[in-house]
């Protein structure tokens, strides 16, 4: 059999979980289906998802149908917790996004659209709730082609009209077509694979209308991805089980995983264990495509390449929400060390003590996810914790390009580091190196590209970390007999933050804070209050369109996650619980207050003695610190940019 691994992506409560449960009756996996609403069903069996309703972990099952063994991996569909479902997304040979008919394109539907995208996965789209009163199938089907180009209705036996669909999705087996007036099953698996068009179903899952001819769908248009041959995995996920034991959920993606193999940092796999819902059974081994579960691993992480394999690059999707910590009245070192558990599971947390302070603080992305937090704390380590006022996650970058230069050289050290930084287009932190091996030698180089990965590079606007640059190293010079790698770190992070104080005294440093892209419904007579509260938010709308419901207007657009984050509440008090908002993250732009911002953080960059501008020379047997201004006039190795090829750059 043909062994495909799936993941199930949706917007909250489109049915996502309630189609798994459908998948897994309709397949024999399961003799009585669950139901959401009642919590009874086979993936959400945590207590906490089962209160809630609603999916807050990845979780695995397995089935068999036709010609093909699935492995279903079921996804949160609530916005707060989409670092989990990003996570899953590596692993997938293909995704099934599941659309509520009464609902239509939400936007947290368009983000995980994006993230397959990015990721190259290829799509079955299932569109549930068919069952509804008012919903036109042709209509929805529409809806769909024009947001997502090539969705072809595969839901009845392809005609004429669907083959000739699916032909001009390709130039070149639109020509075929015209010759030949067929389209070959092969070429189109090979399209849905391509992701040149995504087969589209319709049903109501939870009267399992439709899942049988979906089922069918996928063991007749999939194909089994091919493997290397040396062994190598990719983490997806770590938990914990019910009695603490942490568990690392991994993917092969090449070779074979033997039971008491060692396979990452001397540490060995102990026993291979293959879930289904929450229990599990064992493995002497896992061949190429299987996925499996590790107890006993340490410091693995979500992403992390295992043999062959590469870590995955850093998560698009990002916590925007910084909150600090009210222990009421527990140990505040039982708090952290509980915290440290969750942050492990979700390295999104960014858990993090300040000794200034004396607070715990935690990353997020939204209320919901806090709720959830909190009720963990509860329930796994017995604290009950509280939350004080949330507070924006800014980040930095730059608009121009700039030579920073850091110099270390107390007495018998030495180094200088030269690095060029600029923007690039949204594409986070870039390290690399631009630098003759003459000038420094490969250790050198492997030393300054290593300590700028070591620590989080800070800004100077607010001290906020820094994004969307590209951090190159140019230029440097070293001591044969003075030099250690210790001197290096100390240089390269004072070029950074020299190269930063230069841009900032020309106005080229930028601040940025995150965006929600917005979908507001009210009644039409609402809309001029809702555009008067948009614009005074700094946000922006684009031409208002009919609601789901008659008489209604929709508004689209961004606004700032600072003005906008309580803005809920208003639009149930002033819309009599009538109007409807949802938003997510759109991502990083400029702020739109930098002047009170800045103002209101009160950073000095020159006083921030673990993140120094500054650089120190020697001179008469004694080393003395210069300030970051009269770097450019001591260095020691010339610069590499002129101002010119700088404006060029720029």
């Amino acid at each position: 059999m043909k062994h495909i691994v799936t993941g199930i992506v949706a917007h909250v409560d489109a049915g996502k979980t309630t189609l798994s449960e459908s998948l897994l009756f309709k397949s024999g996996q399961l003799r009585k289906i669950g139901r959401v609403d009642n919590g009874d069903t086979f993936l959400d069996s945590d207590k906490l998802e089962k209160k809630r309703g609603i999916t807050i972990f990845s979780h695995q099952a397995s089935l068999k149908f036709g010609d093909t063994q699935l492995t279903l991996l079921d996804t949160p569909g609530h916005v707060d917790f989409a670092a989990q479902t990003e996570q899953v997304l590596d692993v997938l040979d293909y995704a099934i996004l599941v659309i509520s008919a009464t609902d239509g394109i939400q936007g947290y539907t368009r983000t995980l659209w994006r993230l397959l995208k990015h990721r190259n996965i290829p799509v079955f789209i299932f569109v549930n709730k068919m069952d509804a009163n008012g919903v036109n199938k042709s209509e929805v089907l529409k809806s769909l082609q024009e947001t997502f180009h090539g969705c072809i209705d595969f839901d009845e036996d392809l005609s004429e009209e669907s083959y000739e669909e699916i032909a001009m999705q390709d130039d070149d087996v639109l020509e075929d077509f015209l010759d030949s007036g067929e389209v070959s099953e092969d070429v189109i698996r090979e399209m849905i694979k391509q992701r040149k068009i995504f087969p589209c179903y319709f049903g109501a899952a939870l009267k399992q209308d439709g899942v049988d001819n979906f089922l069918q769908g996928i063991d007749k248009w999939t194909i089994e991805s091919s493997y290397q041959q040396d062994f190598g995995a990719k983490v997806f996920k770590v938990s914990h089980d019910d009695k603490g034991e942490r568990l690392t959920w991994l993917r092969v993606t090449g070779g074979v995983l033997i039971n008491k193999s060692i396979i990452v940092d001397e540490q060995k796999a102990n026993q291979l264990r293959i879930y289904n819902g929450s229990k599990f059974t064992t493995s002497q081994e896992i061949v190429s495509g299987g996925i499996c579960t590790i107890p006993g691993l340490v410091d693995t992480f979500p992403g992390q390449g295992i043999g062959v394999e590469k870590d995955s690059g850093a998560p698009e999707i990002q916590p925007v929400l910084n909150y600090s910590l009210d222990v009421n009245g527990n140990d505040v070192h039982e708090c952290l060390k509980s915290l440290r558990q969750l942050e492990d599971e979700n390295q999104q947390l960014h858990v993090t003590w300040s000794s200034h302070l004396q607070e715990i603080h935690v990353q997020i992305m939204g209320k919901v996810q806090l709720e959830i937090l909190q009720q963990e704390m509860l329930d796994r380590f017995n604290l009950d914790i509280r939350f004080g006022a949330s507070s924006i996650l800014y980040k930095e970058t730059v608009t121009k390009a700039v030579e920073g230069v850091g110099h270390f050289e107390p007495l018998r050290h030495y180094a200088e580091v030269h690095l060029l930084l600029k923007p690039n287009d949204g594409k986070g932190l870039i390290f690399n190196s631009d630098c003759d091996l003459e000038v420094l030698s490969k250790n050198w180089q492997h030393q300054v590209l290593t300590n700028l990965n070591a620590k989080e590079q800070l800004g100077v606007l607010t001290g906020s970390p820094l994004t969307n640059m590209d951090i190159t190293l140019v230029g440097g010079r070293f001591s044969n007999v003075h030099s250690v790698g210790g001197d290096f770190r100390e240089a390269t992070w004072r070029a950074v933050r020299q190269g930063l104080m230069e841009l900032k005294r020309s106005g080229s440093c930028q601040l940025l804070e995150p965006w929600y892209r917005f979908r507001l419904e009210v009644n039409a007579t609402q809309v001029g209050r809702a555009m008067n509260d948009i614009q005074k938010m700094s946000g922006s709308f684009d031409t208002p369109k009919s609601g789901n419901i008659a008489g209604n207007t929709v508004l689209t657009g961004i606004a700032p996650v600072s003005e906008m984050q309580d803005y809920a509440q208003e639009v149930q008090a002033y819309t009599h619980g009538q109007g409807e908002i949802e938003y997510m993250v759109d991502g990083y732009n400029p702020c739109h207050n930098t002047d009170e911002v800045v103002e209101k953080f009160d950073y000095d960059p020159v006083s921030d003695l673990d993140n120094t501008p500054g650089s120190v020379f020697c001179a008469h047997g004694a080393g003395y610190p210069v300030k970051w201004e009269d770097v450019p006039n001591m260095a020691h190795f010339p610069y590499v940019y002129t101002q010119a090829q700088l404006e060029k750059i720029n």
